[in-house]
């Protein structure tokens, strides 16, 4: 036997294990998949390709010189959905936590270099406890080299991040400047400073979930647009709004076959929106009803209820689709809900997604709280 050939065969075993056994089994308990796991779950089968397998830091000192393991907790590479290509890293809890040092935020950076020079959506994997405190000012650097990326290739790229664990301090600001984030129910937080900086400063007492779980940026801070109860829904609702977006600003959205006619009338509709314009109606019945086939996505759907985004198909096309929602708060429009379209809005412009726009609204929100946060400025 080839004894280098043996050794890389080795090399790759301990590499595909992460943090050992013990440490997936813990994974599992607390109902999580492991980085590859959720890479074979999210990608066509036998379609990934992974880079920096064998990349390790080059810290010493903090007992950091002892444990050298390959690919530094976070796996990178590229692979397929539904046949097209896509950019990925999956942060490796079970090795150092996930942390982000050095050669870790640089095998990011790498493949977010990868995705912007080919054109094709990068998806982050983030399950990580923060920066590696062990190498100082090394890993802050390495999420600067993030943070620089995510800016540079906003507008031209998608970028998808997917929150399947802790995601705290500066690793929050990277999910928060991507198009869209996705969060696990229960499991995935996200937050500047814990709960127990919170309460060392503020006095207030709360817990993870409390602070900053899913159910919270999914309807008060608009962080988050998608969540779900487990790890595979979330991973097949990414799948499922690829099929909708283009791989990048230059390249159209893909179209699917229609057996929807687009001439088709729609007198359903003179049933679902009343004459009298005092009396609430549910505007998604009016988009189930112009879209192929009834399908829509909507977009932060528990967010700034008062106002409906997201995606639909007409003749088999990518549509954006901007509706007040007289259903809640008369289909008003206030702070969060201007946020939330123009943002919606912007990403459509920036990948040439053509926008339908349904307008039943009465205005802007009348308040002095408004007023002084400033519905001017958002609302412009």
């Amino acid at each position: 036997m080839d004894p280098i050939k043996n050794t890389l065969e080795e090399m790759r075993r301990q590499a595909r294990l992460g943090g050992g056994e013990e440490r997936i089994a813990s994974q599992h308990t607390q109902g999580k998949l492991t980085a590859r796991e959720r890479l074979e779950f999210l990608l066509d089968p036998g379609t990934f390709v992974e880079i920096g397998m064998f990349v390790t830091h080059r810290a010493s000192g903090f007992g950091m010189e002892k444990s050298h393991p390959a690919g530094d907790g976070v796996v990178t590479g590229w692979g397929k959905i539904a046949g097209a290509q896509v950019y990925v890293f999956a942060q490796d809890f079970t090795v150092q936590g996930g942390s982000v040092g050095e050669a870790h935020g640089r095998k990011i950076a790498h493949v977010m270099d990868l995705a912007y020079q080919s054109g094709v959506p990068l998806i982050g994997l983030n399950d990580s406890g923060g920066a590696r405190i062990q190498e100082g000012v090394d890993a802050l650097a390495g999420y600067g080299d993030i943070f620089f990326r995510n800016v540079r290739a906003s507008g031209v790229i998608p970028q998808i991040s997917i929150i399947l664990g802790p995601c705290a301090g500066g690793a929050v600001y990277s999910p928060a400047i991507t198009d869209f984030v996705f969060m696990v129910d229960k499991t995935a937080y996200m937050f500047i400073t814990g709960p127990d900086v919170v309460q060392a400063v503020t006095h207030e007492a709360i817990d993870s979930e409390s602070l900053g779980g899913a159910s919270i940026h999914t309807t008060q801070s608009g962080v988050a647009a998608f969540t779900a109860p487990d790890e595979e829904t979330l991973l097949a609702q990414v799948r499922y709004l690829l099929s909708f977006i283009p791989s990048n600003n230059l390249t159209p959205a893909p179209r699917l076959a229609s057996t929807d006619d687009p001439r088709r009338l729609t007198p359903e509709l003179t049933e679902i929106v009343p004459a009298n314009p005092q009396q609430p109606y549910d505007v998604r019945q009016v988009i189930e009803a112009l879209a192929d086939n009834g399908e829509f996505l909507e977009v932060q759907k528990d967010y700034a209820r008062n106002l409906i985004i997201g995606f639909a198909r007409l003749d088999g096309y990518t549509t954006g689709i901007v509706a007040n929602q007289p259903d809640f708060l008369a289909g008003v429009l206030d702070i969060n809900a201007s946020d939330k379209g123009a943002r919606f809005i912007r990403f459509c412009d920036a990948f040439h997604i053509p926008l339908v726009t349904l307008v039943d609204t009465p205005g802007f929100l009348p308040g002095v709280e408004q007023e002084h946060n400033g519905i001017i400025r958002h609302g412009a």
